[in-house]
């Protein structure tokens, strides 16, 4: 009997045993869905690379000092995005319980109430770290950026309801905006006017391009729930094949352009590492294209 008690205590976590404990981890659980991690990597990632490179072309003014403005900086960067993933969730309840059940609003994890006051935080949070460390310039794109997510999700305007505007805006927030606007203030923080050179233009044109490539094809797992909430999307007008093989077409000409590029300017890219690292993402993405169309072929 005693080892049969001992044995259960074993079992019972802390959470269980200590209430508080457990509502601090289930909201902790809830914030983090609410974030949509890939969005956060994605932003994140392309922030590092586009830093990198401004450093990497001016190493001589590399100070520690601009360490806590760039960390900022990215900070400023989650707060906005989790703006714009955050009201998305707020006006999109009723589909997310039938495409993203598992999102913490609509699985009921996080009120609605608690929704709004975290994206409240983020919105003011953002602009302020931006508007006192970034300057006018990097402090309007960042409010085109939250304007652009609003008008995306908010009624009456809910242009997410229209294929064309909806990939365009996703392609200019997380291709264009993010990517100028990290280099432009990373060069302003170190002092240097802003000037275009090939590898930034080649990062923000891909990058952009790739943003294109995730809006047209992001609706194609949801499918079932925009038809039940008329929401127009490319998927639903020309079907989830006929998308995905636009997608994969355009992510195809992707690759193939960096190797275009790496060509054509082997002065500015390191062709040696661009046109064989493409060219195999190219041929991984014709094998897996093949692979499924084939799976999907009635025999």
């Amino acid at each position: 009997m005693i080892v049969d008690v001992g044995q259960a205590c074993a079992q019972v976590g802390p959470a269980e045993s200590d209430p508080v404990l457990k509502k601090v981890l289930d909201f902790k659980d809830a914030f983090w869905r609410f974030l949509r991690p890939h969005t956060i990597r994605g932003t994140a990632l392309g922030s590092i690379a586009l830093v990198s490179r401004a450093l990497i072309e001016n190493p001589n003014l590399i100070q520690w000092s601009l360490l806590f403005k760039a960390l900022s900086g990215l900070f400023a960067l989650v707060c906005g995005n989790g703006y714009i993933v955050g009201i998305n969730q707020i006006y999109d309840i009723g589909i997310d319980k039938v495409n993203k059940p598992y999102l913490p609003i609509a699985a009921g994890d996080l009120s609605v109430q608690s929704a709004w006051y975290l994206v409240v935080f983020f919105a003011v949070a953002g602009l302020s770290i931006v508007g006192f460390s970034f300057g006018p310039f990097i402090t309007s794109l960042y409010c085109l950026g939250l304007f652009l997510g609003t008008i995306y999700s908010v009624p009456p305007f809910r242009l997410k309801r229209f294929p064309v505007a909806a990939f365009l805006i996703i392609a200019t927030v997380r291709g264009f905006l993010l990517n100028f606007g990290v280099y432009y203030a990373t060069k302003a923080a170190l002092g240097i006017t802003f000037e275009w050179s090939s590898p930034v233009a080649f990062i923000t044109t891909f990058v952009t391009f790739f943003a294109l490539v995730i809006a047209i094809t992001k609706d194609l797992p949801d499918v079932e729930g925009d038809r039940k909430f008329q929401i127009s999307t490319l998927a639903t007008k020309a079907g989830v094949k006929n998308i995905a093989l636009l997608g994969s077409g355009l992510l195809l000409a992707n690759y193939l352009g960096a190797i275009f590029a790496a060509s054509y300017k082997p002065q500015a890219f390191r062709g040696s590492i661009m046109i064989p690292a493409h060219a195999i993402l190219a041929l991984g993405l014709i094998f897996q294209v093949s692979y499924k169309t084939l799976l999907l072929t009635p025999s």
